[in-house]
């Protein structure tokens, strides 16, 4: 291959594209990654945090499939807590806030360092096709060939930034937008959407008073993102506050001058994120919201005031800001925005987020009509393994909603669709206690060892942990120590199984056990402990799991649903649209009943 032939083309360096990128690269296949500005490359332009409800569970699976979004992370953390700590470990979920440009310089050099990487800055003004087959895109400059091409655009495609009364054409935190490349989606047959997205003013450090905020320190008993990081420091604290009566006065009386308002945003906005003023009028009975004020990075004094996002003017911003308490004198040091771009039907994707309609061609992150980082890495990756899948001439792997939220996320778009930014919530998942977060290396890294993807590291830790969970698992039967028959105020002899579901202590805590589990490592005991303590629970999920398996496990290989016997009309219509490839996905399209679920597996029994 030459400098203008390549095996992948990637448009785009966000979560998406950086994962996709990486996948594809270190399965060994030539990639060429182009992005509008090299400085953009992983760049964390609505906040700096990673992980979140249901985000840290896709953080971890994109991690145990051997992606980078949790080693970044990891490496770049300023402090990192537990959400949904008193609530049970389905629901638990990391949040990092991690330093900005650490986390931006960290993915550009590890793209510079892989070895089939070629990193280029240009701006795609088209996708070609040839045949009905995508062959490579042309840019601003040149033309470059590839027999897949990946399209991780994020919020750049046709973006306006509004403030007020004025709407720019541009991209986030001021970068260039892609002006071009939604005129050749429409070309090809793509129906482009408008979604809209916001983020709060950042704000001087110095000209707060924290005192008057109440302090969110980070928590040290935590496992990281990543398998193979050592653990992670806190080094920033944030802090909490609220809004008040005359905060949401101020916004009330300026609603007319919202960028809805003015007309200037038609997009859809984040239902599970809205802007101070959506929070004023849906929530009118509340007197106060809360905000987090958290830090940009180690070496700037912005902070994000997350919780406060906004598109109203900049005086009437710092008029708002400055109503809270300890922001009396608050310095504005970049105004919020809210930000609107174009974004395809997901229904028109594979499961394995191919384009139905041109072979070659896939689509992840928010073009695909998601919001935040990791959904877009989550995608990334898929893409990834997935076009390396079809460069080796290997089946392309699906998801399943049975076996991770990765599976979850990508049915919900392709089956569902949205009419919203998607964003993923422990929710959405029908069998979260058995998806947890410290499991995802046993879920998903068997995947990554089979295609390759996985680093010899991974696997030897992954041999490890499996080795020590079948150790752990024996000893339930042993007796306990004294130490625990006086925590628990008995004599009668307690096996480790009895002790655990009876007391309340953490696996980190189980130095009362004597040696019951000396020598074994942590996550082998934490997924034990977890399994023996909610064990009837997981049981009945494990049970419908093998029954959701079952029906994705019926393809279908139907080209007309109007040819079968017996199946409604609206039935016929919706599966002839989504064209599912299993039975299982079938039963999730709104619109087909169980009636016609049947009527189909008793067309394939024929």
């Amino acid at each position: 291959m030459d400098d203008h032939h390549f095996d992948s083309v990637i448009i785009g360096a966000g979560h998406a594209g950086i994962e996709a990128a990486l996948a594809l690269a270190r399965l060994g296949f030539r990639t060429l990654v182009l992005s509008i500005s090299l400085d953009n490359i992983g760049y964390l332009a609505c906040n700096p945090s990673i992980g979140g409800t249901a985000k840290g569970h896709l953080v971890c699976e994109v991690d145990a499939l051997g992606g980078e979004i949790g080693r970044a992370a990891d490496a770049n953390t300023l402090q990192l807590r537990m959400l949904n700590r008193s609530k049970g470990p389905a629901v638990q979920s990391l949040r990092a806030q991690v330093d900005k440009y650490g986390y931006h310089n960290y993915m550009k050099k590890t793209l510079e360092d892989t070895p089939n990487v070629f990193l280029k800055q240009a701006e795609v003004k088209k996708i070609l096709v040839e045949d009905g087959v995508v062959v490579g895109v042309e840019t601003m400059q040149q033309v470059f060939y590839a027999k897949t091409v990946v399209v991780c655009s994020g919020v750049y495609l046709n973006s306006q930034v509004i403030t007020g009364t004025v709407s720019e054409p541009k991209g986030p935190s001021s970068f260039m937008r892609s002006q071009y490349l939604s005129d050749s989606l429409s070309e090809l047959g793509f129906v482009l959407r408008r979604f809209k997205t916001g983020t709060p003013a950042r704000i001087k450090r110095d000209s707060v008073e924290l005192d008057k905020l109440e302090v969110q320190e980070g928590e040290d008993d935590l496992y990281t993102f990543c398998t193979l990081s050592e653990g992670v420091k806190n080094k920033i604290n944030c802090y909490l506050g609220y809004t008040n009566a005359h905060t949401h006065e101020i916004i009330r009386e300026n609603l007319g001058l919202t960028a809805r308002s003015l007309g200037l945003v038609t997009g859809a906005g984040a239902r599970y994120c809205p802007s101070i003023e959506d929070k004023i009028v849906r929530f009118a009975d509340k007197d106060r919201h809360q905000f987090f004020l958290e830090p940009e990075g180690e070496g700037t004094q912005e902070m994000y005031v997350q919780g406060i996002s906004t598109s109203l003017p900049a005086d009437v911003q710092l008029e708002v800001y400055r109503s809270l308490d300890g922001f009396g004198k608050v310095q504005i040091m970049r105004d919020a925005y809210a930000i609107e771009y174009d974004c395809i039907d997901p229904t028109e994707l594979y499961p394995t987020l191919m384009s139905k309609r041109i072979p070659g061609l896939f689509f992840a992150g928010q073009i695909n009509g998601t919001s935040g980082y990791e959904e877009a890495a989550a995608q990334g990756i898929v893409v990834g393994i997935n076009a390396a899948m079809l460069l080796g001439g290997k089946e392309q792997i699906i998801f399943g909603r049975e076996n991770s939220y990765i599976g979850v996320l990508i049915d919900d778009l392709v089956t569902k669709g949205t009419d919203e930014p998607y964003r993923m919530m422990t929710s959405r998942s029908e069998y979260r206690l058995c998806l947890r977060q410290d499991n995802a290396d046993l879920r998903l890294t068997p995947i990554a060892i089979e295609i390759g993807l996985a680093s010899e590291e991974r696997k030897r830790l992954f041999e490890r942990k499996t080795a020590d969970i079948a150790v752990a698992e024996k000893s339930l039967t042993r007796k306990v120590g004294s130490k625990a028959l006086e925590f628990l105020g008995e004599n009668a002899p307690v096996t480790v199984e009895q002790f655990i579901k009876r007391t309340s202590l953490s696996p980190t805590e189980f130095n009362m056990l004597d040696d019951a589990f000396d020598g074994l490592c942590i996550p082998a005991v934490r997924d034990v402990f977890i399994r023996c303590r909610y064990e009837g629970y997981i049981a009945r999920q494990e049970k419908a799991r093998k029954e959701q398996a079952r029906l994705e496990n019926m393809t279908i290989g139907i080209d007309d649903y109007f040819s079968i016997k017996g199946l409604r009309t609206e039935a016929a219509e919706k599966l002839n649209k989504i064209k599912p490839l299993t039975i299982g996905q079938a039963s999730r399209i709104s619109g087909v009943n169980p009636a016609d679920i049947n009527v189909l597996i008793l067309h394939l029994g024929k």
